[in-house]
């Protein structure tokens, strides 16, 4: 999802894209990795690999670690290889959840599950492979081609299913459109560090997204089941709140990330263009 957009978006101002799929290279090969970086000689490298299943990871977590651990380093070393400037994603879920305000990059990690450890591990071992990493840290990312619940949220809504929407659970909604422009502005600015990338405003819970959603494409509200966190009962454990801020961007001349309500309704007019997106009007 985030990397069909930045494709689209490094494309769109004219950038030389090589976009390689997860058959082209797999990026927990470290000799296939250096190959590549090495004959391409790119000016920067945005990662979008990454294993995202939560609850999955708790089962498979060696397969987790190879995409956001192993991978993250391989390609960390590769671009150090040939001074490229090197964006790799990170998650809000390295922290705890338990600051109801916002993490910024004061706050220390402190991640839960597998997915989470795995992801802080990539980020670690980013730093320690290539001084000149970038880490980026997003949440809640929803797009056109995601398939996640605050992607496809809509698609259900529109066929009149109904959708459990937890109501203390509590985050950043970040478009991954608008995480793409960033990531790349990101890649040219070529300061190593760590950035907290998503939608301002205040957040929200989900039950709080779904809502705006539903006011905004015209969806019956009715159609939400209000469930707290608990009730799912799903195999990894998560933030309760893990809504962020970054100290940095608009100090380095960035601009401020459009309000996550704004978003949304870019998101929504995108996919207007899909038959199954807005309610026949009555």
């Amino acid at each position: 999802m985030v990397a069909r957009s930045a494709i689209a978006h490094c494309n769109s101002i004219g950038d030389e894209v090589i976009a390689a799929t997860r058959g082209d290279l797999d990026i927990s090969d470290r000799e296939a990795v250096h190959l590549q970086i090495e004959r391409a000689a790119p000016d920067a490298v945005i990662n979008c690999a990454a294993y995202t299943n939560v609850d999955g990871a708790e089962s498979e977590p060696e397969t987790c670690y190879k995409a956001n651990a192993d991978g993250v380093e391989n390609l960390a070393r590769a671009c150090k290889t040939v001074d490229a400037a090197f964006v790799t994603i990170s998650t809000d879920y390295v922290f705890d959840g338990l600051n109801p305000g916002f993490y910024t990059q004061r706050d220390t990690p402190n991640p839960q599950g597998v997915y989470a450890k795995s992801k802080l591990e990539g980020e670690i071992r980013a730093k320690y492979a290539y001084a000149g990493s970038i880490i980026v840290r997003s949440g809640w990312i929803y797009g056109d081609g995601g398939t996640n619940f605050l992607s496809i949220m809509h698609k259900l809504l529109a066929e009149g299913r109904s959708i459990k929407a937890i109501s203390d659970s509590f985050g950043t909604p970040t478009f991954a459109d608008d995480l793409a422009r960033r990531l790349r502005e990101l890649a040219e600015l070529n300061l190593p560090g760590t950035f907290h990338v998503v939608n301002s405003g205040p957040g929200t819970s989900y039950l709080g997204f779904a809502e705006k959603l539903c006011e905004i494409g015209g969806f019956d509200p009715e159609l939400l089941e209000v469930v707290s966190k608990d009730e799912l009962k799903r195999p990894a454990p998560r933030p309760e709140s893990s809504k962020m801020a970054c100290l940095f961007s608009e100090r380095f001349g960035l601009d401020k990330m459009p309000e996550w309500e704004d978003a949304l309704k870019e998101f929504l007019v995108e996919q207007a263009a899909e038959p199954v997106l807005l309610k026949p009007a009555d």
